[in-house]
């Protein structure tokens, strides 16, 4: 051109922006300078636009360098500019220079502040953004469309119900409620305050709808979890005419994230191939997202490798997909592929979802390995990261390691507390937790109703109770946190855990407004401490007050009839929990069958199995310890094995039922080989339940040498059952020596430990130690001490008949001695003598027999042989586990009588039929 104006150059300067010509505008500048071409608003409001586009660091040199011109020219005035520098502060995170930026700006209108609160609410900012927008009603400064819709949408993301129907308010009298970005605004801010009416009826008098318009919809719906609705809206869209689009597609496909919904999402996927956007990253990722919710991991992993092309997004959630599906070597391996790849970098959250992967204890070193790959890459500062490494500490049991990673954290927050606190509540070191907390309050973190929950959960005893939770209990009350639900709860959980169940009732009582959680907690609390006809009780008290029944409640009252062996009331839960549409729910499930093996009915809980392929653990779990109660150990050890060939991961609870199953046994060799394979082949830690099978198993065979090595040995300290079941082993085998250091042992973990003294009293009897039966006996009664009544059971349809040694009470007590002594003179007939080897020295003979005649368990089943039909099984259940006199006695019954007899005492299950049991005389 041969004669260049002013407006020239700044046409041709917005000209190359608009390009993408961005190194020929900036030169244009560079001569409009040279040829004194006095600067314009608009020409340097294109140049920062530019600006944005460049790499951060030049981005933001370039910005700098035009602000400072725009300063030397006078122009701070002019809105474009002002705006344009506003809003490249915002994107490059320098909030402090927009906010300075902004004050300095002369004359600020309504464009202005708008830009403000975007660079303000995109840092994170959201409440000072709030506060600008005040500022500027205050102000007088007239709002347009796009300050309502960035405020609108800010109402929504801090979910500040108040200041969202203020704001709607404020869109209604300005009049602006039909414009299409407001409108979409609200909706979305609407569904993000869960007034989804509100939102509904903003649509539907929409005059005029764009796509955002629909898939802010579809978006609420799906945020919702409401698929029908979210489906609907889908349909009219595309009857309006309007195609779906990626926002869309990822939407829908979010909704169908479950087991219920995901045939519908297989759908929506074939849609994606025919509206040609299923090789979009974004509706890929969602995709592998809703098949690896539902549980279908094989394809979300199929779809995973074949993405034409994948983002960080997209390995984040392959990776957490494994994590979430417990397939955590899958996981690590996904990682790894990652980083030897050269298709994308890793972020925190690819880094956070890796950790999660190595939470358990025998993953630590797996978690120390991701750990220096983090400081390699300078992460750990990051909050999430941070806390995300407390976590996979805390749950592979290493505090050390958590405490010293806290430590170090430049920030931390009242999640970070959580954790750590969390973590010493699940090793039960309450001490630890509350040093925790008293940091928390003297550095000004607010604790939460988790915090106080975790530290409920860390107080395991009467001197936990004590010495820290009704110290706690005063902090709850003095604070208000009373008030909150679940913290009171938890009350009631924690003083029962502690043994205080007076306590924990005298809470739930003064609850006022009693919801399914308080139930289940006080439900919970009396089943866990053998009050299962209280829980029953309560369970009654639930329905009468209105609460929905849930799997958790069902559950527990399912244990209680399991305890109380009351089959009748566990059927009638059983058939509750079918017409609740509960009976498929694996708590449920799991406790159903436990009821039924606990009851004696092997077949109706072998007839609720899942397939092995879905089969949870706590199931196989549950079939595994009811084999083992029935002295079936082939059967136990061939569903252990079928267990870990269709991928399942055994647990503590699995080697404790294997092990116990190989103690019923006398499998010694076979117990202690899974005893040690438990660490090396399957990665569990040896707890003091497996070594107390242990130490049953080596003493059942009489082989105390081993079996005191190993106690030395453990890798825990031994407690009562350790040394009971060595007690009770060395009476089986008149071991004085083993017999007396075992109960040395008991009674210094409890000076008042009943059975010890019984057991230690059997133990002197059958070894003819007839003086110093008499001195324990003297002993226990200078100390007041009472041995544990011998009691058993057995229930027909609403009726439980009770019986005590030698006990007349029954109403038919007659008949019922009259049967027992007819059944004596039948049994005499076949060659039974009574063992009265453990009898009591100082009586003859004849009333030695006739108190071992008159046992509990006797009395019961000879009113069984009475009132149960022919060809029905007796079930009859005791409280102390069965004396060697009356096992010969139901083996040679059910011989006689022919007669299946079923006795459970609180070892294990005895079934007597044609004069042999299922323990094969090993109990």
């Amino acid at each position: 051109m041969p004669h260049r104006t002013s407006s020239s150059w700044y046409t041709a300067v917005s000209g190359c922006v608009r390009c993408g010509l961005d190194a020929t505008a900036f030169d244009l500048l560079r001569r409009m300078r040279e040829y004194g071409v006095p600067l314009s608003g608009f020409a340097l409001a294109s140049l920062v636009t530019a600006c944005e586009r460049r790499g951060w660091e030049e981005g933001v040199a370039w910005g700098a360098a035009i602000h400072a011109l725009t300063q030397r020219a006078g122009l701070m005035g002019n809105v474009y500019i002002g705006t344009a520098l506003l809003h490249l502060y915002g994107t490059c995170g320098l909030v402090s220079d927009a906010r300075r930026l902004f004050w300095e700006i002369p004359e600020r209108n309504v464009v202005s502040w708008t830009a403000l609160m975007v660079a303000l609410s995109s840092n994170g900012y959201l409440d000072e953004a709030l506060v600008a927008y005040r500022r500027m009603r205050r102000e007088a400064v007239t709002c347009n469309a796009n300050a309502f819709a960035t405020v609108a949408s800010l109402c929504g993301s801090l979910k500040d119900e108040a200041a969202g129907l203020q704001v709607a308010a404020h869109v209604v009298v300005s009049g602006l409620q039909t414009h299409v970005s407001v409108g979409n605004s609200l909706i979305t801010m609407f569904g993000n305050l869960g007034r989804l009416q509100d939102a509904e009826r903003i649509f539907n008098r929409m005059e005029e709808r764009d796509r955002i318009s629909w898939n802010a919809m579809i978006s609420m719906y799906s945020h919702a979890g409401a698929c029908g609705e979210c489906f609907a809206v889908l349909s009219d869209m595309r009857h309006g005419g309007v195609r779906p689009d990626v926002t869309t597609l990822c939407s829908v496909v979010s909704v169908c994230a479950s087991s219920d919904h995901v045939d519908l999402g297989s759908g929506v996927h074939s849609l994606c191939h025919r509206s040609g956007l299923h090789s979009s990253v974004l509706v890929g990722n969602a995709l592998v997202n809703m098949y690896s919710a539902a549980g279908r991991l094989d394809e979300a992993e199929s779809l995973f490798w074949n993405m034409s092309r994948r983002d960080v997004i997209s390995w984040n959630t392959i990776i957490s997909s494994y994590v979430q599906n417990d397939n955590c070597v899958e996981a690590l391996q996904a990682l790894g592929q990652l980083l030897r790849s050269d298709e994308v970098l890793p972020n925190h959250m690819t880094f956070s979802s890796a950790l999660g992967a190595c939470s358990s204890p025998e993953a630590l070193m797996d978690g120390r390995t991701v750990h220096a790959m983090v400081l390699q890459r300078n992460l750990q500062n990051n909050l999430l990261i941070s806390n995300s490494l407390l976590t996979m500490y805390s749950k592979c049991n290493s505090m050390e390691d958590a405490k010293r990673v806290f430590q170090l954290m430049p920030y931390c927050d009242v999640v970070s507390c959580n954790v750590l606190i969390g973590g010493y509540s699940t090793l039960e070191d309450p001490a630890n937790a509350m040093r925790v907390f008293s940091w928390m309050k003297a550095t000004g973190i607010k604790p939460n109703y988790i915090t106080v929950i975790n530290l409920q959960g860390s107080c395991k005893s009467s001197h936990d109770l004590r010495g820290y939770g009704m110290p706690l209990h005063a902090y709850i009350t003095q604070t208000g946190l009373l008030s909150n639900e679940y913290i009171t709860n938890s009350l009631v959980t924690m003083y029962a855990t502690c043994g205080d169940l007076e306590s924990s009732t005298d809470i739930f009582c003064r609850i006022n407004n009693k919801s399914a959680i308080s139930w289940n907690a006080i439900i919970t609390a009396n089943v866990r401490h053998g009050r299962g006809e209280e829980a029953l009780n309560l369970f009654m008290g639930l329905r009468h007050a209105g609460n929905k029944l849930d799997r958790f409640c069902l559950a527990e009252c399912l244990s209680a009839t399991a305890s109380l062996a009351s089959l009748e009331e566990g059927m009638q839960l059983h058939g509750l929990s079918v017409k609740c549409g509960l009976d498929s729910d694996s708590h449920v499930v799991n406790a159903a069958m436990d009821m039924y093996g606990k009851c004696g009915k092997m077949d109706d809980m072998l007839k609720m199995l899942p397939n092995p392929a879905s089969r949870p653990t706590q199931c196989w779990n549950t079939l595994i310890s009811g084999y083992a109660k029935y002295g079936y150990f082939k059967e136990a050890e061939d569903t252990f094995k079928r267990m870990v060939s269709v991928g399942r991961k055994p647990d503590y609870v699995t080697f404790v039922a294997l092990l116990s199953a190989c103690s019923h046994a006398g499998q010694v060799d076979k117990g202690i080989n899974y005893y040690n394979s438990m660490a090396s082949t399957f990665g569990v830690s040896p707890g003091i339940k497996h070594c107390v099978c242990i130490v049953d198993l080596l003493g059942r065979l009489g082989r105390f040498a081993e079996a005191e090595k190993f106690i030395e040995e453990m890798p825990v300290l031994p407690n009562d059952l350790i040394w009971r079941s060595l007690l009770s082993s060395s009476r089986t085998y008149k071991n004085l020596d083993v017999g007396r250091k075992a109960a040395k042992n008991l009674l210094e973990l409890d000076p008042f430990d009943d059975s010890a003294y019984v057991l230690l009293s059997n133990l002197y009897a059958t070894n003819a130690r007839w003086v110093d039966v008499d001195k324990l006996r003297n002993h226990m009664k200078t100390i007041k001490l009472n041995k544990r009544p011998a009691c058993s059971w057995l229930k027909l349809k609403d009726e439980v008949s009770t019986f005590g040694i030698g006990d007349q009470s029954h109403v038919h007590a007659e008949k019922i001695y009259a049967n027992l002594d007819e059944m004596l003179l039948k049994l005499r007939e076949v060659g039974y003598v009574a063992d009265t080897s453990s009898a009591l020295h100082d009586t003859d003979e004849e009333q030695k027999e006739q108190n071992l005649w008159n046992h509990s368990e006797k009395l019961a089943l000879a009113y069984g042989l009475i009132v149960v039909p022919e060809g029905s099984t007796i079930r009859i259940f005791k409280n102390l586990r069965v004396c060697a006199d009356c096992h010969v006695v139901f083996k040679m019954v059910s011989m006689v009588y022919h007669r299946e007899i079923v006795l459970r005492d609180p070892y294990r299950f005895h079934r007597f039929k044609g004069g042999s049991c299922s323990c094969s005389d090993f109990w």
